[in-house]
């Protein structure tokens, strides 16, 4: 059965998954750039880039894991890009140039629709605003029976844990204080009771944490 997945979300020691002063120059915040240092060391986020080189070993496999199996992926507005409120004719498309690296349909939760964005690579942008359930619903009917991956931010992948909707999550946790930003597990209520550890794994730069949702009694 499909699964809605959260892959590769980093936090830093002290539990931000972004820094404070989000802006477009600095999209994760004061110094949140260091929160992903460690992906684009691996091999997979190397050849990513269009780089050779990159380490393998653990890190590197919770990246490849990240990308295996995802037919669709869903996001919120801030992490597609900085436009607030009507969109007004913005040529904005993304933070990931022409050919953005999902190679598949993203939904963008928004409460301004606009006209889906194709790009090169196969990734088109559609624009839900009918609340996450829909957005779920219409990312797993274009997965074709793939899982779907759950993007971020922070603010969005709570809303889904709220509504005990996420059935894989993966953090990686860097040795990096921001001492400010934006928390992943705030506001959660008993929501993450629903969940278990499975796995708990590192390496010289990240600790690994997979968490799945406890099967229903």
């Amino acid at each position: 059965m499909p699964r809605l997945r959260v892959h590769n979300f980093t936090l830093s020691l002290d539990g931000y998954g972004a820094g404070p002063d989000q802006s477009v120059e600095e999209p994760l915040g004061a110094g949140g750039e260091q929160l992903h240092d460690w992906l684009f060391r691996t091999r997979g986020g190397k050849e990513m880039l269009g780089e050779p080189g990159g380490s393998t070993g653990v890190d590197n496999d919770y990246f490849r894991a990240g990308e295996t199996d995802i037919g669709a992926t869903i996001m919120g507005r801030n992490m597609f890009g900085p436009v607030r409120g009507s969109w007004n004719g913005s040529q904005w498309r993304g933070w990931w140039g022409d050919n953005p690296p999902f190679h598949h349909p993203v939904f963008v939760l928004t409460h301004h629709p606009q006209p889906p964005i194709e790009m090169e690579g196969g990734t088109v942008f559609h624009f839900v605003d009918g609340g996450i359930e829909a957005a779920l619903e219409q990312a797993f009917s274009a997965a074709g029976g793939l899982d779907v991956r759950l993007g971020g931010g922070a603010s969005t992948v709570r809303q889904y844990l709220r509504a005990g909707l996420v059935d894989e999550l993966h953090l990686a946790v860097v040795p990096v204080l921001l001492g400010g930003g934006e928390r992943l597990f705030d506001q959660l209520g008993g929501a993450i009771e629903g969940y278990g550890i499975v796995r708990f794994t590192g390496s010289d730069s990240v600790l690994h944490a997979q968490l799945a949702r406890k099967p229903q009694q």
